[in-house]
């Protein structure tokens, strides 16, 4: 987790930015967190909100998705707080994997020299390997499979009082052309079957 020091001080308006820039990536904005009577609350209004601060404001969301420096100012400039939530299905897919066969699943993919892409933990303890579009279908059914029309939420978005979501592989120029999600299903299987 060496991004987590290095880009502590990192605005989400700054973080979305470079996505936008530096990876290409198209970028919505979420909800935010608002301190309400003492207690975090989700702009949402739902008082029971399971991702305060970290989903998509409505069912459109997608439509809302823009690329490019200038468009994600203008987004940040409506919203300050909002979450960032980077679009699944279009520059890349991602796999999940419970936090402790992700991270055995990551040191078995380095041993044998896998070249991954970014890789981000949530503070729901869910680790999300970034691959090439496509990969639906390339993967078991044990693996949850975030393809077209769903999003992540990429850091430093805070998750209400839960956390932030942080990078343990940050996007680089290294790791800028992702694996197909077959390179990495067969150690993703192994992990969650041994982490159980």
């Amino acid at each position: 987790m060496e991004d987590t020091i290095e880009r502590r001080g990192t605005s989400l308006l700054q973080a979305a930015v470079r996505y936008a820039e530096e990876r290409g990536w198209d970028v919505a904005a979420g909800t935010w967190t608002d301190v309400v009577d003492g207690d975090l609350r989700c702009s949402c209004g739902e008082g029971a909100c399971l991702s305060p601060g970290a989903h998509a404001v409505r069912g459109d969301w997608a439509a809302s998705a823009v690329g490019g420096a200038s468009a994600v100012r203008r987004l940040w400039e409506e919203r300050p707080g909002a979450g960032i939530l980077l679009p699944t299905g279009r520059s890349f897919d991602v796999v999940e994997a419970p936090e402790a066969a992700g991270f055995l699943a990551l040191a078995r993919l380095e041993r044998v020299g896998v070249a991954l892409g970014p890789v981000l933990l949530a503070p729901d303890r869910v680790m999300r390997f970034f691959v090439s579009p496509g990969a639906v279908g390339k993967v078991p059914s044990s693996l949850r499979v975030l393809g077209e029309g769903a999003y992540v939420v990429a850091p430093p978005t805070r998750v209400g009082v839960r956390g932030v979501v942080q990078w343990v592989r940050r996007p680089t120029a290294v790791n800028r052309w992702l694996p197909d999600a077959g390179e990495l299903a067969g150690a993703l299987v192994y992990a969650v079957g041994a982490s159980r």
